[in-house]
């Protein structure tokens, strides 16, 4: 157990590595860069993750406050075992999946009645996307980030995660546009990229940007409702966003 720190400190450490695994990636990190973030000895660091492993574990497992922190009888905290992030991160995409706004859209029994329902429903759905991956941002962008050095994340997110609602996102564009209650500015699979890549932008990527902010940043929810506006307008089958 660490001694030299306040046990407080934990979700620091955890801070400090999902930074430094972000600025870096996984291979270039060192345990000396997290140490140096938060001002501390490397020795000191080893009380809290037994090696870089384990902190980019626990970066992933709990940089997001998705789960209770670890009791401080568990620490130093071990390196994963070989698949467990895989499995976290598939069963966290997994319990997301059901309740989306885009799953309950593509199952609903009837469609929208009019234009400007579809407007909002699609709408409803860019803002749901946007709050579900914000919930999730960093073990997102951490996966994003060193997918390259850890192929296993990497399938999991590219492949059942992003691949996923981008094909679900293309099913439901499709199904709207053949209804004649949406029309696309484009091919169908470039909007329904451009859809998800947008949300992901605002909800995961803009909030790592290292360039100083000249001022504060919006809330999500500004930043979700302006991002769902303008998929919205540009949808519109007459080319009006309903107020």
């Amino acid at each position: 157990m660490a001694r030299s720190i306040p046990p407080k400190r934990l979700p620091a450490v955890i801070d400090a590595a999902a930074q430094v695994f972000v600025t870096h990636g996984f291979r270039r990190a060192q345990m000396q860069d997290v140490a140096d973030v938060l001002g501390l000895a490397k020795g000191t660091l080893y009380g809290y993750a037994a090696s870089k492993d384990a902190l980019f574990a626990a970066a992933v497992r709990w940089g997001d406050a998705l789960e209770p922190l670890p009791a401080l009888s568990e620490l130093p905290l071990p390196a994963a075992s070989e698949g467990e992030l895989a499995d976290l991160v598939t069963s966290r995409l997994a319990a997301e999946l059901p309740n989306l706004a885009l799953t309950r859209a593509l199952q609903r029994a009837s469609l929208p009645a009019s234009p400007e329902e579809a407007s909002a429903e699609l709408a409803s759905i860019v803002t749901d996307l946007f709050h579900r991956l914000a919930r999730h941002r960093v073990a997102i962008k951490l996966v994003d980030r060193c997918a390259p050095e850890l192929p296993e994340l990497a399938r999991v997110w590219f492949e059942t995660g992003r691949s996923t609602q981008m094909s679900a996102m293309e099913g439901y564009l499709d199904s709207r546009q053949s209804a004649g209650l949406l029309t696309m500015p484009g091919p169908t699979p470039i909007v329904a990229r451009t859809i998800v890549e947008l949300c992901v932008l605002w909800a995961v990527h803009y909030q790592f940007d290292p360039a100083p902010a000249a001022r504060p940043k919006p809330s999500d929810d500004s930043l979700a409702a302006t991002t769902a506006a303008l998929i919205a307008r540009s949808t519109a089958l007459d080319e009006r966003y309903p107020s």
